[in-house]
């Protein structure tokens, strides 16, 4: 098994306040040390925040993310770091979603990535945001993103 190169992370192992905005977070890569196999990697939030633009009231939401890697992987405690500067941040659902999305495309260059952000009810109305780079290379198994339409409470 190869050894990971670390030693350009800033945050991996060590004590880091949480970033004040999405734009200021900074998400780290690692080399990807079986860059010629195709296998999906898969990023779980059940309890992902942000901040209504409006009324400032709390936006709950399930996000899952798919990325097939290239030559890098995305450092998990950044990509938790990141993921945890939404929660003071004021934005609408689709581009709290797609700002995640494209943030990880441009550090990783992926073959291949696919964001599914269910989002909570408010006013009545669950939004889901779904957005991917291109077809899913043949032969990958990828799995379904386990997230139950909402039915409501009854």
């Amino acid at each position: 098994m190869s050894k990971t190169d670390v030693s350009g992370l800033s945050q991996l192992g060590r004590q880091v306040d949480a970033p004040t905005s999405p734009e200021t977070a900074v998400l780290e890569r690692v080399p990807n040390t079986n860059a010629g196999t195709d296998y999906v990697v898969r990023f779980t939030a059940p309890e992902f925040t942000s901040l209504c633009p409006m009324t400032g009231q709390p936006d709950f939401a399930h996000i899952v993310i798919d990325y097939i890697p290239g030559d890098f992987l995305v450092e998990s405690k950044s990509l938790k770091l990141f993921m945890t500067s939404f929660r003071n941040h004021g934005s609408f659902h689709e581009d709290c979603s797609i700002y995640i999305a494209k943030r990880l495309v441009d550090l990783l260059d992926p073959k291949w990535l696919r964001i599914g952000a269910y989002w909570y009810p408010r006013g009545g109305i669950p939004i889901d945001v779904f957005w991917q780079t291109g077809e899913v290379p043949k032969g990958v198994w990828l799995p379904d993103q386990g997230v139950p339409t909402y039915r409501g409470r009854g």
